[in-house]
C-alpha cells in the first residue's frame, strides 16, 4: 500500500447504502492518486507551481494571478489583460468570496465582463471571452 494516498480517487470501500463492499481485490495504485485544490486567488503578483505528475508529465498550477488571456470574439483578437475583480462564480458562491478562479467564472477585466474557460489550476493560466454588453 503506497503513503502518499491522503487525496484517494479510486472506489470506496463503502456502498452508497453505508455497507462495505466485499473485500478489495485491487491494492491503492499510484495511479489513483489526488492533491488539494489549488484554489488559484486574485493577487498583485503572478505565482505558478510546476509539479511532476504521474507518467513523467509537468502539470502547473497557478496559486496567484493578476493578468488573463482574453478572447473578443468581434474582433478576433486575443489580448492580456488585467483582472480587475471576481464577479461570480456560478460552480460555488463561497469561491466568488474567497477570490477563487475557477472555470466557469465570471470576472471583471478592463476591457469588461468575461466568462473563464480554462482551468487555472490544471493549465496554469487564465483563458477567458469577453461577454457581450
Amino acid at each position: 500500500m503506497v503513503k502518499l494516498l491522503s487525496f484517494y480517487q479510486g472506489r470506496d470501500s463503502r456502498k452508497p447504502t453505508g455497507g462495505y463492499r466485499a473485500r478489495p481485490y485491487k491494492v491503492k495504485r499510484k495511479a489513483l492518486g489526488g492533491g488539494p485544490p489549488t484554489n488559484t486567488i486574485l493577487s498583485d503578483n503572478e505565482s505558478r507551481n510546476v509539479i511532476r505528475v504521474f507518467g513523467g508529465n509537468v502539470k502547473v498550477k497557478a496559486i496567484n494571478v493578476q493578468y488573463a488571456n482574453l478572447y473578443i470574439p468581434k474582433e478576433g483578437k486575443v489580448m492580456r489583460v488585467k483582472i480587475l475583480r471576481i464577479l461570480e462564480t456560478p460552480a460555488n458562491k463561497e469561491l466568488a468570496k474567497r477570490d477563487v478562479i475557477v472555470k466557469g467564472s465570471i470576472i471583471e477585466t478592463e476591457k469588461g465582463r468575461a466568462v473563464v474557460t480554462s482551468r487555472p489550476g490544471q493549465d496554469g493560466i487564465i483563458n477567458a471571452i469577453l461577454l457581450e454588453k
